[in-house]
């Protein structure tokens, strides 16, 4: 868990303002949740690994000394969400498209990047199980990354009932589907022959370990086929491979209903991302699985070229409000990395020059003990009308006030001397460039605006 300084504040900030204007513009309403739930909400939701990772709260008072806890920090903004609907499903519209930017905690190992107290940003769309969804949500995800600055991105797509049809026709039994999927994770670091010897380490057979094997490596020669078929362009690739990935899904999956299902519904969301204009942001990766046991349906995550981890990711989880409400609630949600997106912008360069870097737009000075009163009403007179004003607290040599002023990125001081003080004038300096000038008070504010 980390201290925020003022500059960190304003770049989070900054980020979560573009957030909201992108999420507000496709629909979506902004919720807010508890920091703290029953602790029977949250257990169950994750996995084994998961639930060893939820902060638990001990009871309080008489019950103290049970050990026991009854209440946890929130795991992530999913599962709160399911509570609301079930709770408030009468107050909700037929399709309730929500936004959240939350911390939530995770009682994790810290590492670069990873931290026990962390923001999510989310967006969900309940009650509709069209794949218009899957489609407009990617696109608002993607419209926040690129008004970011972000333009080397790619949406990773799958489906669980694909990958389960995959696994299936290559004859890998259903307990064995999570050890495979581990196993073929790390074929670009260990290649064939280690995954091939993993596979016999986790009790994979070599006929199903092979035939899943070859269906992946020819996934790669696809790729490879359709970047010679386009040539230079990017966009036609990224389009001629997810045809052919379609394809021998198809081929693969064959007989197999629950994978063929899983195959149209990937079909549907790549005719609508393409409507959305982010046909070409999408790759169809018959690899990628993510790891909460809640998704029923397709999967997204945002990669970033030569940036190892994702950015984001999310998928349709159609049964957990199911737990919460007795009846189950199609749903399909997004979250973004608010702190890797941080990072990244941060080590690019990406936040704008002009983001506000200092506390305030300009300095009023004190130039003797007889003249507080004076700075103190033209203080409130520039802050009335709309600047951001500092006020030094002492009447300090004035040297000291302007190196206190450019110590802080202070763009402008305003010194009121008896000289000034008799004309009604105010001189301003300009600590960006050294020039000093002396305007009519009355005019300061305006003559700031027009400098700013």
């Amino acid at each position: 868990m980390r201290d925020f300084l003022p500059e960190d504040v304003r770049r989070r900030e900054y980020v979560i303002n573009v957030i909201k204007e992108v999420y507000e513009r496709y629909g979506f309403e902004p919720l807010e949740t508890p920091a703290v739930e029953n602790i029977e909400t949250l257990m169950g939701k994750y996995g084994e690994e998961g639930n060893q990772l939820i902060f638990k709260i001990l009871k309080r008072g008489v019950h103290e000394s049970t050990g026991e806890a009854d209440l946890a920090l929130r795991y992530d903004l999913t599962v709160p969400l399911a509570r609301v609907v079930a709770e408030y499903r009468d107050k909700l519209p037929k399709f309730f498209k929500r936004y959240q930017i939350q911390p939530v905690w995770r009682a994790d190992r810290p590492a670069r990047g990873r931290f026990r107290e962390f923001y999510q940003c989310d967006v969900d769309v309940l009650g509709s199980r069209s794949m218009l969804v899957e489609a407009e949500i990617c696109a608002a995800a993607s419209e926040v990354l690129t008004t970011l600055g972000f333009n080397d991105f790619t949406i990773k797509l799958n489906h669980r009932y694909a990958l389960t049809g995959v696994l299936q026709s290559a004859g890998i039994s259903t307990e064995k589907h999570d050890a495979a999927l581990v196993a073929l994770d790390k074929l670009d670091k260990i290649g064939p022959d280690g995954v091939q010897k993993e596979f016999k380490e986790r009790g994979i057979e070599g006929g199903p370990g092979g035939n899943l094997l070859k269906f992946f490596l020819e996934l790669i020669s696809l790729e490879h086929a359709a970047e010679i078929a386009a040539g230079d362009s990017a966009e036609q690739k990224q389009r001629a491979l997810n045809a052919a990935i379609v394809g021998r899904l198809v081929e693969f999956v064959r007989d197999d209903e629950l994978g063929a299902r899983g195959v149209d519904e990937l079909r549907s969301i790549m005719k609508f991302a393409e409507a959305s204009g982010i046909g070409s942001r999408i790759k169809i990766d018959p690899s990628l699985a993510r790891g909460l046991s809640y998704y029923t349906g397709a999967i997204m995550e945002i990669s970033v070229k030569d940036l190892p981890g994702s950015l984001g990711g999310g998928g349709r989880y159609d049964n957990l409000i199911g737990t919460f409400l007795g009846e189950n609630v199609p749903a399909c949600g997004f979250s973004l990395g608010l702190e890797r997106i941080i990072v990244v912008m941060t080590e690019r360069d990406k936040f704008p020059k002009d983001l506000v870097s200092s506390p305030a737009d300009i300095m009023v000075s004190v130039w003797n003990d007889e003249s507080f009163l004076e700075s103190i009403e033209l203080a409130h007179e520039l802050r009335v009308q709309g600047l951001r004003v500092d006020l030094y607290p002492e009447a300090d040599k004035i040297g000291k006030q302007f190196k206190y002023a450019s110590a802080r990125a202070i763009p402008f001081v305003a010194v009121i001397g008896d000289e000034e003080r008799a004309r009604g004038e105010v001189s301003i300096k300009d600590l960006r460039s050294g020039e000093q000038r002396t305007v009519k008070r009355e005019n300061l504010a305006v003559t700031l605006r027009k400098s700013l």
